[in-house]
């Protein structure tokens, strides 16, 4: 069993807490956790605007706090994102996030990201090494 505090994760010096230009990540699984996914509580600053296109990851979001829209760039239709909203980039979608408030998101990802990532010029991550 795994038991991790995110209010320790989150005081500490240690790899999990990763961040970006607007965005921080608690990573609360990783991959050397072996749980087949990885799971993640994101923040995004109030104001910010994000384009990703995980080419090699699948991603499920839920959002637990703030408002914003996730526009779908191969459509362009534009979602709510708010407190219950959940989205599933099943299609590797790339997608535009914005935060019109700070957002508070649960995230995972298979297969699972390392904690040692870094979007690419593209939006995606790399595979990991294996």
């Amino acid at each position: 069993m795994i038991v991790r505090d995110f209010n320790k994760i989150v005081k500490t010096e240690r790899d999990r807490v990763v961040s970006d230009a607007n965005w921080t990540s608690v990573r609360m699984l990783l991959e050397q956790d072996k749980m087949g996914f990885s799971f993640h509580i994101t923040f995004l600053e109030e104001g910010s605007e994000h384009t990703f296109e995980y080419k090699n990851h699948f991603e499920s979001v839920y959002c637990m706090q703030g408002k914003g829209s996730i526009t779908d760039l191969a459509t362009g239709e534009t979602h709510a994102i708010e407190p219950g909203v959940m989205y599933a980039l099943d299609k590797h979608d790339r997608h535009t996030l914005r935060a019109d408030e700070e957002l508070v998101m649960a995230c995972v990802f298979n297969p699972p990201v390392t904690g040692n990532e870094v979007h690419q010029e593209d939006g995606s991550y790399a595979l990991a090494d294996s």
